[in-house]
């Protein structure tokens, strides 16, 4: 036999020990999910602390005014990032966090090429996250990713494959290492920029972004809603059956739990799945059927109109026109 299907059956045979239930006592099924996720991902403690250490600010632009700046995660490993927020900002306001994925860089966020040059491009697949929420007079983050665009140091496309092998060598995962940048940026974030709203914090992102927004607002109770698009999935059907990146892959993870089982972990807060019905890595019917038991979760939380799944006709790309309302919605609530 063909050893992968071999372990394709193997896979879609096993029967994951923490598979929500109804029937079950909810918050004793949030406490156990949780747990094992975070063994399995292996994410760092956060930073108790984080400054922001300022490149340069500007207000050339006249749609909004810009700060590029970055974060020191580890000892010695800076994370890079662009802050924009709209002209004459007064009060706080929300703040949206956009991750892009397998792609050149954070800069595409910003619809230019890559720092330093800052010449406009074309994004295709509506992937210019912050020139799109600093419109809706949202702030604006965009932070890189390790391993893409300026966080890539092999001279490869991406250099996903040796960190994320690196990382199972040391035992760890680098989707962890992602996740505890994202956190670690919040915290320098609301702590350093005052006219930011703590409480209305959204993370978005596409594809490998769209998979850190969903972890990471497994993970850090101050994202108040989660839009992952090109991304949430059935485990099995896409990742064990379709060629993926290494990087976003946690060792044992079917054993425990597929990815709608995780939304124990957001509800009652806000969760904007986005999927194309025809994107040839994450198979829409897949997404459809972990969304109904996302759904499941969200009632037995008592927040059944806190998810939303939205359904682009399309491909693997994230759909502006038919997200953004409804994250407006729940960000403001």
């Amino acid at each position: 036999m063909d050893p992968f299907v071999l372990n394709l059956n193997k896979l879609r045979a096993i029967k994951p020990a923490l598979t929500f239930s109804a029937e079950k006592d909810y918050e004793e099924q949030k406490t156990a999910i949780a747990a094992k996720f975070k063994e399995l991902v292996k994410m760092p403690e956060p930073l108790k602390e984080c400054v922001p250490i300022i490149e340069y600010t500007t207000s050339e632009d006249p749609r909004f005014d810009e700060i590029r700046f970055a974060i020191e995660s580890e000892p010695g490993f800076f994370v890079p990032a662009h802050l924009l927020y709209p002209k004459h900002t007064t009060g706080r306001i929300p703040l949206v966090i956009c991750l892009q994925g397998h792609s050149t860089g954070m800069h595409v966020s910003l619809a230019r090429e890559r720092y330093p040059s800052a010449e406009p491009i074309a994004v295709s697949g509506d992937r210019d996250f912050c020139i799109q929420a600093v419109a809706r007079g949202y702030a604006a983050l965009t932070m890189e990713q390790r391993g893409f665009g300026e966080l890539n140091f092999t001279g490869n496309k991406n250099a996903c494959h040796e960190l994320s092998w690196q990382a199972i060598l040391m035992g760890k995962t680098l989707l962890g290492d992602r996740l505890c940048d994202i956190s670690n940026m919040i915290s320098a974030v609301i702590g350093a920029f005052d006219f930011i709203d703590p409480a209305r914090i959204g993370c978005m992102g596409n594809s490998g972004g769209g998979t850190s927004s969903y972890y990471g607002a497994c993970l850090d109770e101050r994202i108040k809603v989660s839009m992952p698009a090109s991304s949430f999935c059935g485990m099995v059907d896409a990742w064990g059956a379709i060629h993926h990146c290494s990087c976003s892959y946690i060792p044992d993870f079917v054993n425990w739990f597929d990815m709608a089982d995780l939304a124990v972990m957001i509800a009652p807060r806000y969760l904007i799945a986005v999927n194309g019905r025809l994107d040839h890595l994450q198979p829409y019917e897949t997404a459809e059927r972990e969304f109904k038991r996302v759904k499941a979760i969200f009632e037995k939380a008592g927040a059944g109109e806190n998810c939303t799944l939205v359904t682009g006709p399309g491909g693997h790309r994230f759909y502006a026109d038919l997200s953004w309302d409804i994250f407006d919605q729940y960000i403001n609530a």
